[in-house]
């Protein structure tokens, strides 16, 4: 026996079951394209009335020379080469450095153009400047007009705010400066406000400028928040300054301001050493000064008056020892003045020691001592530009702390050895002095007085001198100071960020899709009602007999009227397949039912009846529906006489059967309406009812009450060969058909056939089949054979080419809608 291949069939189930949805959905593109329209439509406004957001950024490479002491202190350092950026980046992002910055910009005052699309900055094009004194009180950021009325005068008038804007009721205009006429140049002044307005290009009289000012301390908190910092590259040290402006020009600026304040702000901590330097020997300078022009004086003085013009030989060798040892002894001096200094500076000074003066600008050439200040110097300075962003909680600066005390700790173990190998250097020295001034002391007494003053003078003048190199040497590492940082990348370019238009038009277009598309999926989702013939297929267990076209007709008596018609076909094809039911009976009792009323069984039943006549089948119809009779007005009868009445016993059989005009085709009207239907149709007089129409007629067909409504129709059912129920398309119930399959399932009833009603549009695809019902009547098999029935089609077609394209849309956009 061959296996069949179920996966092959679940795979041809698939396909089916996507065309099925593609055709379903693509039936409302109308509405997909409405919604784009409209989306597309909106973008354009959104764009034509947003103000364009530009990102600008600067890069700046930040070159850290860590020097050996503080990488041996620091262990996790020892074998790392990665850089540590949290404090630039912290530091780049403070508010110090944005007072900085905005010092040399003028941000406090915003310049706008009057329009009515949307707002525009001008920043340097607009044709008027304000400098504003900060140190008197101002109204802030209340927008305020600025009418030119010539090269000279202007009015202030108040801006309009919006009624949504929250800050138009906190700060209010100075009403001292409203409708009044100034001079450009001139100085206004009032108890809120103090400004000077200038005139920077007279060609623009006329115009009105909106200006807004902003305190600087408001400034610094905006804009350090609004910029953001990045590393370009992990194995790098370069940052990345970003910030979203509105005006390209302006946000350029900014960053390349801040870049420049932080590096001059790096330049003025490297320079503070020198400058501390330079101000320590300034000090010892205008000390010496005086007292070595007073000893200067004396000398001179004391020569005249000894008429002493040059002394013995042995005077000037014990005077050039002397000389030589006082020097050593005032080298010695300032040494330990100086390790004095930096034990006091030491004990005084826990945290910052920026004010410390390195020994080798002094001039004594201990490296140990020079390389543990400068690491403490570098540490401390690292610290205090750290504070100017976190508090001295941050991880950051308890691990500097922690350096420092180290590096203090061996600093101040080697000050207090320096300081006692100075006092033995001096106490020796001083010795040598003692001995060079007994041999002094031989020498005549003018020369030995001379030799004294001459001393001191000599002294004073080799200090000042030393001095004096010291400073000139300090000027010029200062001088010479540049900052180890440099700026990469100026900000030269603005990349539009918001809003994005083609992202925004793709997203219209999206939207205009998804939007339509989701409301009809959802709508489909929650629908209970019978759409299609796949719904039918899920919810009716019954065996599908024939589908009947929505008829646009304005007549029930459409198989009569319009025999050419679709609706026409369809119970063609419904009488063709019931010909093969019931073959045994010579006549064929059928009856007509559906679940609640207004889907079409009397429109089903009268249109059935119709077709069989013209088919050559004496017909009759019957309406059996006792409640609410319609089959008799659909044949313009009009009178109370009918199948109620015979089953009462007031009329017989051959009394209530009435011809309708038409060959082959009677009727049997309801009669008038009884207080028990139910009973009546379950009496015996029926059953002879039908027992009579079987011998006189081919057809008889039943409209009957819905089955989902009254209980009779069930009962009826089991006395009739074949039972139609009709379904409604967009109109039946899911829930409704519940009854009927149970029945069908229990076999409780028999014989029982579908019939789908009203069909627009079949929207199902199976076994490559495909029905179609329109104006038109089509049907092809794997779109070889296509047939059209109709003979008017032709004209049809000519008549829909007479409209135009707008009518066709519009009403396939009304039509898909209705779907």
């Amino acid at each position: 026996m061959e296996k069949i291949d179920f996966s092959q069939l679940d795979g041809e189930e698939k396909s089916l079951e996507l065309k099925y949805l593609i055709a379903r959905y693509l039936r409302y593109w109308p509405w997909y394209v409405l919604f784009i329209i409209l989306l597309v439509i909106g973008t354009y406004f959104f764009h034509r009335y947003t103000v364009n957001q530009y990102m600008v950024s600067g890069t700046l490479v930040i070159r850290h020379n860590s020097k050996p002491e503080t990488r041996i202190l620091d262990r996790s350092a020892i074998f790392s080469s990665q850089y540590n950026l949290d404090n630039d980046i912290l530091m780049l992002s403070s508010k110090n450095l944005a007072r900085e910055a905005l010092a040399k910009l003028h941000f406090d005052v915003t310049y706008f153009a009057k329009t009515n699309i949307k707002t525009i900055e001008l920043y340097n094009s607009s044709p008027i400047r304000l400098a504003v004194d900060w140190s008197h009180m101002q109204v802030q950021q209340v927008p305020m007009q600025v009418e030119i009325l010539s090269e000279k005068t202007f009015r202030i008038l108040h801006e309009s705010t919006n009624i949504l804007d929250i800050n138009s009721g906190q700060n209010q205009p100075d009403q001292q400066l409203i409708d009044r006429i100034f001079e450009f140049g001139q100085e206004i002044e009032t108890s809120k406000s103090k400004f000077t307005i200038h005139l920077v290009n007279p060609s623009r009289v006329g115009e009105t400028i909106i200006f807004e000012l902003k305190s600087p301390t408001y400034l610094e908190e905006k804009l350090s928040k609004e910029i953001s910092i990045h590393l370009v590259n992990s194995a790098a040290s370069v940052l990345e300054i970003r910030m979203t402006t509105t005006i390209i020009e302006k946000g350029k600026d900014y960053i390349n301001a801040l870049m420049e304040s932080y590096l001059e702000y790096e330049l003025k901590e490297k320079n503070r050493i020198s400058e501390n330097t330079l101000i320590f020997i300034e000090d010892q300078l205008n000390l010496l000064e005086d007292s070595l022009k007073q000893k200067e004086r004396e000398l001179q003085d004391f020569k005249v008056s000894n008429r002493m013009v040059n002394v013995t030989a042995e005077f000037s060798e014990i005077l050039g020892r002397i000389n030589q040892l006082d020097d050593d002894a005032k080298a010695l001096d300032l040494e330990l003045a100086y390790f004095n200094a930096i034990k006091q500076y030491m004990v005084d000074k826990t945290k910052d020691y920026s004010q410390v003066i390195a020994p080798s600008v002094i001039g004594i050439p201990d490296p140990l001592l020079n390389g543990l200040i400068q690491t403490l110097v570098t540490l401390s300075q690292e610290r205090r530009k750290l504070l100017a962003s976190v508090n001295e909680n941050h991880p950051e600066v308890s691990k500097i702390d922690v350096q420092m005390e180290k590096v203090r700790e061996t600093l101040f173990e080697n000050v207090i050895n320096l300081i006692e190998n100075t006092e033995k250097k001096k106490a020796l020295l001083s010795q040598n002095i003692r001995n060079y001034d007994k041999r002094f002391e031989t020498l005549p007494e003018s020369e030995s007085k001379y030799t004294s003053i001459f001393r001191e003078y000599r002294l004073r003048e080799n200090l000042y001198t030393y001095l004096l190199e010291k400073q000139a040497e300090a000027g010029i590492a200062k001088a010479s100071n540049v900052s180890e940082n440099a700026i990469l990348d100026y900000a030269k370019q603005g990349k539009l960020v918001f809003p994005k238009k083609e992202s925004n038009y793709l997203m219209a277009i999206g939207l205009g899709f998804l939007l339509p598309f989701g409301f009809f999926l959802i709508r489909d989702m929650l629908d209970n009602r019978i759409r299609d013939q796949r719904d039918l297929k899920k919810n009716f267990m019954i065996p599908q007999l024939a589908i009947i076209g929505l008829s646009e007709k304005k007549t029930n008596m459409v198989v009569l009227e319009h025999p050419k018609s679709s609706v026409s076909e369809s119970f063609r094809s419904l009488r063709s397949a019931i010909n093969y039911l019931a073959t045994e009976k010579s006549s064929k009792k059928i009856l007509v039912t559906s679940s609640v009323s207004g889907e079409g069984k009397t429109f089903t039943s009268l249109n059935l009846a119709s077709i069989m006549a013209l088919g050559g089948k004496k017909t009759v119809v019957v309406g059996a529906d006792l409640r609410r009779p319609k089959l008799a007005s659909y044949f313009n009868h009009k009178v109370k006489t009918g199948l109620s009445n015979f089953l009462i016993g007031e009329h017989a059989a051959e009394e209530i059967i009435i011809p309708t005009g038409h060959d082959n085709l009677f009727f049997v009207p309801s009669g008038i309406i009884p207080p028990n239907p139910a009973e009546l149709l379950q009496t015996q007089k029926l059953k002879d009812f039908l027992f009579y129409l079987e011998e006189h007629f081919e057809i008889v067909i039943f409209d009957t009450p819905p089955l989902g409504l009254v209980s009779e129709t069930v009962d009826l059912m089991r006395l009739f060969d074949i039972n139609l129920y009709v379904v409604r398309q967009n109109y039946t119930l899911k829930n409704h058909l519940v009854m009927i399959n149970d029945l069908f399932n229990n076999k409780q009833v028999n014989n029982v056939y579908g019939i789908f009603n009203g069909i627009v549009d079949a929207g199902y695809y199976y076994e490559g089949y495909n029905y179609g019902y329109g104006n038109t009547y089509l049907y092809s098999q794997n779109n070889k054979y296509i047939y059209n029935y109709f003979e008017d089609e032709e004209k049809q077609m000519n008549i829909k080419k007479k409209k135009s394209s707008f009518t066709l849309f519009w009403n396939r956009f009304i039509e898909s809608f209705r779907k």
